[in-house]
């Protein structure tokens, strides 16, 4: 249970834009869906093994204090970590997870949010798919040339990319403003005809989780970066913004 929690957090409370997560789960699949707070990336994640004790819909929400309890000291070694159901409106439904240290004197409940909150709240929360007309797997010299790119241009908010000569490129700023660009990847299998741009902080926090990474790219305007922890896979799509 908690390698599962850990992995949620780090995925989606560590990037520091994804307030809540939407929880469907059976004994089949545990799946995640959510929403950055400025509609900039839409997540949609799904367990490699339904998680135990999930169950119906319910939202988990701040995830701030959730990673705190995963964090203490008090929890490290032989703790009991499970999740506890009551009856709502004659269903048994999850309600909390409940924190125990080993010698049962350090305690804490980490409340859920109701099926109808969450389903309140992420009402919009839907892609409805693309044909994606650029995937690789980015390598970590190129996420490092962005990272360094960012830096320069700190003042931009967004990257524009394009694919030249076969190459995929990120442009940053403009003939009006100080401006740079780099090839993110070579080789690219696809072309794209249109110029869309991203946003920077965003793509970088993501291309930052751990795991294996894969990014598609449609020329109808979105991006979606696929992160794979081994427990979970993590689907980011970022629609194209205007520069």
């Amino acid at each position: 249970m908690k390698d599962i929690l850990q992995d949620i957090v780090a995925h989606t409370h560590s990037l520091g834009f994804i307030p809540l997560v939407k929880v469907t789960s059976d004994s089949n699949e545990t799946k995640f869906t959510s929403l950055a707070e400025d509609r900039s990336v839409v997540l949609s994640a799904e367990t490699n093994s339904a998680v135990e004790g999930f169950s119906g819909v319910f939202g988990m929400t701040n995830l701030d204090k959730l990673s705190l309890h995963l964090k203490n000291p008090e929890y490290a070694t032989d703790a009991k970590i499970s999740v506890e159901h009551n009856e709502r409106n004659g269903e048994t439904v999850p309600t909390h997870i409940h924190f125990e240290n080993k010698a049962g004197d350090f305690q804490n409940d980490y409340r859920f949010m109701s099926k109808a909150i969450i389903e309140e709240r992420l009402k919009d929360v839907m892609f409805k798919g693309a044909k994606w007309d650029i995937e690789f797997e980015p390598s970590v010299a190129s996420i490092q040339r962005l990272k360094l790119m960012s830096a320069a241009h700190s003042e931009e908010p967004v990257f524009t990319v394009k694919v030249e000569d076969g190459n995929l490129k990120m442009y940053f700023g403009d003939i009006s403003t100080h401006a740079g660009s780099f090839v993110f990847q070579h080789d690219c299998e696809g072309t794209l005809s249109h110029s869309w741009s991203y946003p920077v902080s965003q793509v970088q926090a993501i291309l930052n989780l751990p795991g294996d990474i894969k990014m598609s790219i449609s020329d109808a305007g979105a991006m979606k970066i696929s992160v794979n922890s081994g427990l979970a896979n993590y689907d980011y799509v970022l629609p194209a913004q205007s520069k």
